[in-house]
C-alpha cells in the first residue's frame, strides 16, 4: 500500500507539478505568477456567465415554486 502512495507522489511531484519549476525561477513575480492569474481570469469570466445564466433563468420565471416538487424535505 505503501508503493501506491509514493506512486502517486511522483507522479504529481516530477510529472504533473514539473512545468511549475520554470516559473519558480524567474525573476519577475508577475511572469512566475502568470498561470494563477490565468485561472484567476478563467474563474472569473467563468462566475459572471454562471450569475447571469441564473439572472435569465429567474426572470423568465420558468421555476417551481410548488413545495411538492421538493421532495427531499
Amino acid at each position: 500500500m505503501k508503493s501506491f502512495f509514493e506512486g502517486i507522489e511522483d507522479l504529481f511531484v516530477n510529472v504533473l507539478f514539473a512545468p511549475y519549476d520554470l516559473f519558480r525561477f524567474m525573476e519577475s513575480w508577475w511572469t512566475a505568477n502568470i498561470i494563477s492569474w490565468v485561472f484567476i481570469l478563467i474563474g472569473s469570466v467563468a462566475f459572471v456567465y454562471w450569475m447571469l445564466q441564473l439572472n435569465k433563468y429567474d426572470k423568465t420565471g420558468e421555476e417551481e415554486n410548488d413545495i411538492s416538487a421538493h421532495s427531499y424535505l
